[in-house]
């Protein structure tokens, strides 16, 4: 696909969930288990991702693949109830097509979630974890290729990707309302198997405090589209190696339903104040 053919992917899918759901100024990005939160939302509209012209479909378990719009504190807030990831097959182009759709649509600010291992041994299941920075384990980026002027710069600064601003508004609401809310690290592995405990490991060693895998390139592009990024973890499982167990599925869906009240009472109030 050459440069301009996805530009215009980028418009007629923004136009066709415009017409379907209408514009937002606040987009909301749901990780596994955390989809629920789309009940929020008053006078919500909503379009399948199958409907939206050029857009891909979610195939991981617990992205059920719709996209919403309404009202939520007196804004008008979009929430993706599922993503894309690279392990799925599609390209980083598609991965963060939703991201560049947002900006078309008059959102300023997004606010990225996800479900992700816990790497720090001070963490336990079911916390929420404020992302401050990232490393980039996979070995993509999903700027590369021909640059998209429209959006931003050839090399965007990674500094201030995280807004420093929405960090201080979550922990603040997080202090106020007596929830734990640790920040880190989140590392990015490309999937779809878990890490290693060697992997981890090394993760912990270099730094990071989870793993997931997705997220960074949502970041990267929401910092070169010049929205403003906040990013959060729910630690829905330690990562491998740490307890003497296996990983499942089952309990990263688990424990994000879990925590969802928890998840919906933090993310309400960032939103009311934003």
């Amino acid at each position: 696909m050459t440069k301009q053919e996805y530009m215009n992917s980028l418009h007629t899918a923004a136009d066709a969930i415009r017409n379907a759901c209408g514009e937002a100024e606040i987009g909301v990005v749901l990780g596994s288990g955390l989809g629920d939160y789309a009940e929020a939302l008053e006078d919500r509209k909503s379009i399948a991702y199958e409907d939206i012209p050029g857009f891909p479909v979610s195939t991981a378990p617990g992205h059920a693949g719709m996209w919403h719009c309404g009202t939520l504190h007196g804004k008008k807030v979009c929430m993706m109830q599922g993503r894309f990831h690279s392990y799925e097959g599609y390209d980083q182009w598609l991965v963060t097509m939703p991201i560049r759709v947002m900006k078309l649509l008059g959102v300023k600010t997004v606010i990225i979630t996800n479900a992700a291992g816990g790497v720090n041994l001070d963490f336990s299941e079911g916390c929420l974890m404020l992302i401050r920075d990232f490393i980039n384990f996979s070995g993509k980026n999903p700027l590369t290729g021909p640059n998209l002027d429209e959006f931003g710069p050839r090399f965007p600064d990674m500094t201030f990707a995280i807004d420093r601003d929405l960090m201080a508004l979550a922990l603040d609401v997080a202090k106020e309302k007596d929830i734990p809310l640790q920040t880190g690290v989140y590392a990015w592995f490309n999937g779809p198997s878990y890490e290693s405990p060697a992997e981890i490991r090394m993760a912990r060693t270099m730094g990071a405090d989870a793993v997931g895998m997705s997220t960074v390139p949502e970041i990267i592009v929401g910092r070169h589209s010049g929205l403003r990024v906040m990013a959060m973890s729910c630690i829905t499982n330690m990562a491998a190696g740490i307890l003497d167990k296996a990983l499942s599925e089952e309990e990263v869906l688990e424990t994000g339903r879990r925590v969802k009240g928890t998840f919906r009472s933090l993310l309400d109030e960032v939103i009311r104040r934003i």
